[in-house]
């Protein structure tokens, strides 16, 4: 990069900055006078292009736009974990509790895809961990059907309620146990959840575990201790509604079978 070049970059960052034009006649410039601006530009312009056009362009370049991140922003990069978007938001004054159309906070959003460094930034800067959605799911709810350990963990350390309920009456072990987390199950176990609680329809997690083939999470749960007469709404034990479930299955399969063949 050429001396002159600089120069114009550095007279349109004094524009940018400081709203005003540094007047300099160059035609009419002695060579000396060339020579000795030269040496200032160096010195001073500079400096000047490394302080404060470098931070303009990572603002740029983190953001994709000058100007303050609206809350639009702010949601999407909570879901994308972009912590220094979140960062730029909470340092203007934006609302670290705003809610999408669905009720979901940012903590809700980046609870759900695992990103840990965001929900540790927006819980200290005073997200509110109890928050429902629109389906009465809390951030713990969100973080055990997203699947991450860390998030769940960093949750439980700000002291998320593991027994907390949804609209369906689902507790956070419930949601683990019907996505399949293994490891979060075990976690919320040793961490004091309910093993027994029931849903709306009065499942337990065993219940569900039994239902969807977690032989694993069958296997923690009943290792826990978990009931396995407790009945749910139907008069249902976790083995009877299994049972009642493939009785229907192949009911479903034999019945499909033979309209296949009259057909």
């Amino acid at each position: 990069m050429n001396i002159s070049t600089v120069h114009d970059m550095s007279k349109g960052l004094d524009v940018f900055v400081h709203g005003r034009v540094c007047v300099h006649d160059r035609e009419e410039n002695t060579e000396k006078e060339r020579e000795t601006e030269n040496v200032e530009l160096a010195s001073t312009h500079k400096h000047t292009f490394s302080t404060s056009l470098v931070p303009l362009c990572f603002y740029v370049f983190v953001c994709g736009k000058i100007g303050p991140v609206d809350t639009a922003e702010f949601m999407n990069a909570s879901s994308q974990g972009k912590v220094k978007v979140i960062e730029m938001y909470l340092a203007d004054g934006g609302n670290p509790n705003a809610q999408d159309e669905l009720k979901r906070t940012a903590l809700h959003r980046a609870s759900l895809e695992g990103h840990t460094a965001a929900v540790q930034m927006l819980l200290e800067k005073g997200a509110d961990i109890n928050l429902k959605d629109q389906l009465g799911s809390r951030a713990i709810h969100c973080a055990c059907r997203g699947g991450s350990l860390e998030v769940v963990k960093a949750l439980t350390n700000k002291e998320a309620d593991l027994n907390v309920r949804d609209k369906l009456n689902s507790t956070p072990l419930h949601v683990a146990t019907r996505t399949g987390h293994t490891a979060i199950v075990e976690y919320l176990l040793s961490s004091g959840a309910k093993i027994n609680s029931r849903d709306r329809e009065g499942d337990t997690a065993l219940h569900d575990a039994v239902r969807l083939n977690r032989y694993k999470i069958v296997k923690l749960l009943i290792a826990a201790e978990a009931d396995t007469k407790i009945k749910n709404h139907v008069s249902f034990t976790p083995c009877c509604a299994k049972l009642v479930f493939l009785d229907h299955f192949f009911n479903v399969k034999e019945t499909s079978y033979k309209v296949d063949v009259l057909r």
